[in-house]
């Protein structure tokens, strides 16, 4: 939990606050977007919850801050309460992990629900509570990895539900050399009749994206959207491998249909079809202009 004596001075008076351990990972922000906001560097309570669904936000926001740099002034009697709502249904069998991990600063993770077996994408922190609560979803079968930097605790995601871990070899380093399904070339790989991989270097060498059942995306840190931009992006001051890469890359995914862009880091974003088209191509406009 976070320290009273290190509240940020930035906090509005009550319960809730932040406290300076904040490493400004915006997971926070995006999630119970009625109570923090950007305040300098670091995030900061502005909004005290009023409502039930505020304070329930605020509290799954405090368990997935990676550095635990959200607290409250009193025990939080409510907290087993926002611990049982975790995962956090998104869309059809779809759900928003939390409990994020400071190994990958902050980076959000999935579980796709499935009767062939769940997979959770890339790796949240193992934390007794998630785990507890996937086990009741049907566990763990594959654990997807979009990109070498949000691998977290996949050792110990697979030590305890024998997942197989997936992973581009490019991105395959002493820490992941264990992995059971690493993935090779550029092509798309069909997991599934619902499940597609699409490889998109760019980020890194061996960033791929997940497609599901055509309609849901998950990004890593490929494509997210940006409330400054209000448009679809990808991180120009954190590609690690090629931008000219990443750029045929996203050509390449901008003649997929999907409607949901889940992202590691950045906004999601849902539009029909047809639109989230025109926002690829306004994205592929702004890269080409970087």
């Amino acid at each position: 939990m976070a320290h009273l004596k290190a509240r940020r001075s930035q906090n509005v008076a009550g319960d809730l606050y932040v406290d300076s351990s904040c490493i400004d990972c915006d997971t926070c922000r995006w999630m119970a977007p009625d109570s923090f906001s950007r305040e300098g560097e670091q995030s900061a309570v502005y909004h005290q919850p009023q409502t039930a669904a505020q304070r329930l936000a605020a509290l799954q926001a405090l368990l997935a801050c990676p550095t635990a740099s959200i607290g409250t002034v009193a025990p939080p009697s409510d907290i087993p309460a926002a611990q049982a709502s975790l995962p956090i249904p998104i869309t059809d069998s779809v759900y928003h992990c939390g409990y994020h991990s400071e190994q990958s600063f902050g980076a959000a993770s999935y579980l796709i629900q499935r009767a062939e077996g769940n997979i959770l994408v890339d790796s949240p922190r193992f934390a007794a509570p998630l785990v507890k609560r996937l086990e009741a979803l049907g566990g763990v079968r594959y654990l997807y990895l979009t990109h070498r930097d949000d691998v977290a605790d996949h050792q110990r995601f697979h030590d305890h539900f024998g997942c197989d871990r997936i992973l581009h070899h490019h991105d395959i380093s002493t820490g992941t050399a264990a992995i059971e399904m690493p993935l090779q070339g550029t092509d798309p790989i069909a997991l599934s009749a619902d499940v597609q991989i699409i490889p998109v270097p760019g980020h890194t060498q061996g960033h791929t994206v997940l497609l599901y059942r055509d309609r849901v995306l998950f990004t890593g840190d490929h494509l997210a959207w940006s409330e400054r931009l209000h448009q679809l992006y990808a991180f120009r001051r954190y590609c690690w491998y090629s931008w000219p890469a990443q750029i045929r890359s996203m050509e390449n995914l901008a003649t997929y249909p999907f409607e949901w862009v889940l992202p590691g880091h950045g906004r999601r974003h849902q539009a029909d079809p047809a639109t989230m088209a025109q926002h690829m191509q306004t994205c592929l406009a702004w890269m080409k202009a970087q």
